[in-house]
């Protein structure tokens, strides 16, 4: 039948519904069990008195004469448990209704008895039954009713449904969060909240969404990191371990790993510095995918990446100048434009400078790089809030994680020197009038605060790229609902 045909038919049976008196759309479920606990029932099932209710989505029926079957879906477990209606058991009429109106999709409730058919199935006997929900639209197909890729990225309620992997893939997702919120717990850090909106965005190269707030009549940007310079206003404030999950928006190009809207994780730990933050890191990073996957050894694009094996550092300018031959300390912008060229590295030319290039240089770089480890030594130029290192200023205390050819997280001693700081933040303004759009602006209030003092503090940012390289995804596939074009 044409899905219209379909469409009308179960109107059709919705006013059959109605005429015989039953509320299609219900507000309360009797359900007293879920399915995931009727099954494990069954391991000591010893006694057939005890009546249950169990309820949830349809996902299959089968008659046979005076006897219905119905297997039903209610989430607590990826199995569904079979109902067995007869005739005679829930009466001719309500036998007759469940036949007449009863679709693939619907929710409704059964209330019975569990026993084991003569082929081993375990099943519930129902003594009576009730729609919960009668649903319009048909499920697709369990093997050709929905393929398409951006079809099942627009209806993803339907790809969860119908497809385990992606259901557990949204379970996974949860352990990934929670399982990183448990460690920093654990580790004494506390949860806050710092704000979206913000009047100057700070704490990452990036073009931020500009948004108006009406009630104060200004343009307000959404926030381009995870409460970085607010956080460090708590470490000012005396609180010496903070941490926040949560979403975050970048105005950028998109990418199998980079999105607009995504969730990131930063945690500031005062009186740390980088070089224990990288070791709590690499300790966090195990935990998690230990508690969110059961494994240490991950196939991420071409490479076999095992996070329990040594990690390395890599040297910025050495690996740079290993892999490409510019000597990123001496060079000037017209050479290492040349070997970007030579390279077939594609840039965007509007804005484009020294620190850009080198930056273009670096991803060009890091393809070729396994991991796990980290990435140390970077030019002050390429990060305006980290402290300088002691023994070379020109570089500074950064490291970031790196895996399968990418980069996962970025940490670094926080440059806590309020005349460092401004000095930076205007070197970012001057990058940004010439058309930087991705330098940062430069946040005097924060350096305010800073002039009040703050610890030495370590500070480390993770986003959900990571879980979608451990997930074997790109990072649209691992969100729950990634953003889409509205069709035309």
């Amino acid at each position: 039948m044409a899905f219209e045909d379909l469409r009308e038919d179960r109107l059709t049976k919705l006013e059959l519904l109605k005429k015989a008196g039953v509320d299609p759309y219900p507000a309360v479920s009797n359900r007293d069990t879920s399915v995931h606990d009727a099954l494990s029932y069954f391991e000591n099932l010893t006694s057939h008195t005890a009546i249950y209710t169990l309820a949830g989505r349809v996902m299959s029926t089968r008659f046979h004469g005076g006897v219905a079957f119905a297997d039903i879906f209610d989430g607590s477990t990826s199995a569904t448990i079979q109902i067995v209606l007869k005739k005679d058991e829930i009466g001719e009429n309500n036998f007759n209704l469940f036949e007449s109106t009863i679709d693939r999709g619907d929710f409704a409730e059964f209330a019975g008895l569990l026993f084991i058919t003569n082929r081993g199935q375990n099943s519930l006997a129902a003594k009576n039954w009730r729609m919960l929900t009668k649903s319009i639209r048909p499920l697709p197909d369990s093997w050709s009713g929905l393929v398409d890729q951006e079809e099942k990225l627009r209806k993803r309620y339907l790809d969860i449904l119908m497809n385990p992997e992606v259901r557990e893939m949204v379970l996974k997702r949860a352990r990934f969060w929670n399982s990183m919120r448990s460690f920093l717990v654990s580790k004494d850090f506390i949860e806050v909240e710092t704000p979206i909106f913000e009047t100057t965005p700070g704490g990452a190269d990036a073009e931020p969404f500009t948004t108006h707030h009406n009630a104060m009549n200004m343009d307000v940007y959404l926030r381009i990191s995870q409460g970085e310079l607010w956080q460090k206003r708590l470490m000012v404030a005396g609180l010496p371990k903070t941490f926040e999950i949560g979403r975050q928006f970048r105005n950028e190009g998109m990418s199998a790993e980079h999105a607009q809207e995504y969730t990131q994780m930063e945690f500031y730990w005062g009186y740390a510095d980088y070089k224990k933050g990288m070791e709590l890191v690499k300790e966090m990073v195990r935990y998690i995918a230990m508690e969110t996957f059961g494994t240490l050894k991950f196939r991420m694009r071409d490479f076999d990446v095992d996070l329990g094996d040594e990690w390395q550092t890599y040297d910025y300018a050495a690996l740079i100048k290993e892999k490409t031959g510019i000597d990123i300390d001496n060079a000037g912008l017209t050479e290492i434009e040349s070997k970007l060229q030579e390279l077939g590295v594609r840039y965007d030319k509007k804005g484009f400078n020294v620190t850009r290039a080198i930056d273009n240089l670096w991803k060009y770089c890091r393809k070729s790089i396994g991991g796990p480890g980290f990435l140390i030594n970077v030019p002050v130029t390429m990060e305006p809030l980290a402290k300088r290192d002691e023994k070379d200023p020109s570089k500074v205390q950064r490291f970031q994680f790196i895996i399968a050819g990418s980069e996962m997280g970025k940490g670094y001693s926080e440059l806590n020197d309020p005349i460092d700081q401004a000095e930076r933040f205007g070197a970012q303004q001057e990058m940004r009038d010439t058309g930087d759009k991705e330098a940062q602006f430069a946040d005097m209030d924060f350096v305010e605060a800073l002039e009040y003092g703050m610890p030495p503090t370590c500070g480390f940012g993770i986003s959900e790229r990571f879980f979608s390289f451990m997930l074997g995804k790109s990072i649209h596939e691992g969100q729950i609902f990634p953003l889409m074009k509205p069709r035309n």
